[in-house]
């Protein structure tokens, strides 16, 4: 139900530090702070958010070798808007919480819930909520997708509940599946401010590391790199230091990355990942994921700046531009709702 992990390795303590810095590190214990932190000493998002399918994968797997029958393993197929709520630093422990909440036939509704732990003061907070999907794929035919063992509801309420939120996400997936990804061609000396001046792309060489029983890549490997790019776009735009505010909805199907919408506190930036089988000149490059991110630019000291204004270069970025306002609308009235009492 539950899995921790130490967002750093620390060497023998000689000094008593409540906050770690760079410096109190060097070789491989520096080289784990660079891997999970900023400059600043906030875990990067895509570290939170390779954790949170990392547990929703061992639950959901375990839950579908529950009973007797082929064997399987659980495959993310889709995650749900997902909050950063308080940001963990360096030195703090992550508690990734995990409950199944849902099952239809062939699919798997995970919650996961992550806190962190100051160590020294015992002090404790929740940093994020998400939701995810799998689907059992066997392990003998990965084209197979096996039926998923019931769970078992403590209220009828529950059920139903789960069982709308499974009709919302299959409708907005298949509303999302058949959409064509974009293709930006980069701009030579691009004006500040603008779409292409801070539009980025990354390279990755998929290793055995970072892939499944099935050879393919974990969903949480996918996450960090789209969190890396987005971080790279963000820091572009703002020149500050910067942080993951929240992810919208993942929808893993079968490419480019820019900033779409700034608020005056936040930037909205659109990533979408393909791949590419080098190995295999008979297949084609073909759309695997996409999501909005939402960053926030912050000082030195950690206070919230203003983001500068994104400047849309075209009628069709304007367009974009215009929908990014509407889902940030959106987004800040569920904030408010949410964060009203209820009678």
């Amino acid at each position: 139900r539950e899995t921790g992990h130490n967002a750093w390795q620390a060497p023998p303590p000689t000094k008593l530090k409540l906050k770690p810095t760079p410096e109190s590190f060097s070789g491989k214990e520096r080289r784990h702070w660079e891997d999970d932190a900023n400059v600043a000493g906030n875990v990067h998002g895509g570290t939170i958010l390779k954790m949170i399918e990392e547990a929703g994968a061992i639950i959901g797997t375990r839950h579908c070798n529950s009973q007797n029958g082929e064997r399987c393993v659980a495959a993310l197929a889709r995650v749900q808007c997902t909050d950063f709520l308080s940001p963990m630093c360096i030195g703090e422990v992550a508690n990734v919480s995990t409950e199944i909440t849902y099952t239809s036939k062939h699919s798997v509704e995970v919650q996961v819930n992550v806190f962190s732990e100051n160590i020294f003061t015992g002090t404790k907070k929740l940093t994020n909520k998400a939701t995810l999907w799998y689907v059992p794929l066997s392990l003998k035919n990965v084209d197979k997708v096996l039926k998923v063992p019931p769970v078992v509801y403590s209220r009828q309420e529950q059920e139903e509940e789960g069982r709308k939120r499974y009709k919302d996400q299959k409708l907005e997936r298949m509303e999302t599946k058949w959409r064509n990804g974009d293709i930006v061609q980069p701009v030579l000396n691009p004006e500040p401010n603008t779409v292409s001046y801070s539009q980025s792309s990354l390279i990755h060489l998929v290793g055995p590391s970072d892939c499944t029983l099935h050879g393919f890549v974990h969903g949480g490997v996918t996450m960090k790199l789209m969190d890396k790019i987005a971080g790279i776009v963000a820091a572009r735009h703002c020149k500050t230091n910067i942080i993951t505010a929240s992810m919208d909805t993942i929808n893993f199907h079968d490419k480019i990355r820019k900033v779409t919408f700034t608020s005056n506190k936040s930037m909205e930036i659109k990533v979408l990942v393909d791949a590419d089988p080098i190995e295999d000149s008979s297949q084609k490059r073909y759309w695997a994921a996409s999501a909005f991110f939402t960053y926030v630019s912050l000082s030195q000291e950690g206070r919230s700046l203003p983001v500068p204004h994104l400047v849309p270069e075209t009628e069709d970025k304007k367009k974009r531009f215009e929908e990014g306002k509407g889902r940030y609308l959106q987004m800040k009235a569920k904030q408010q709702g949410r964060a009203e009492p209820q009678p």
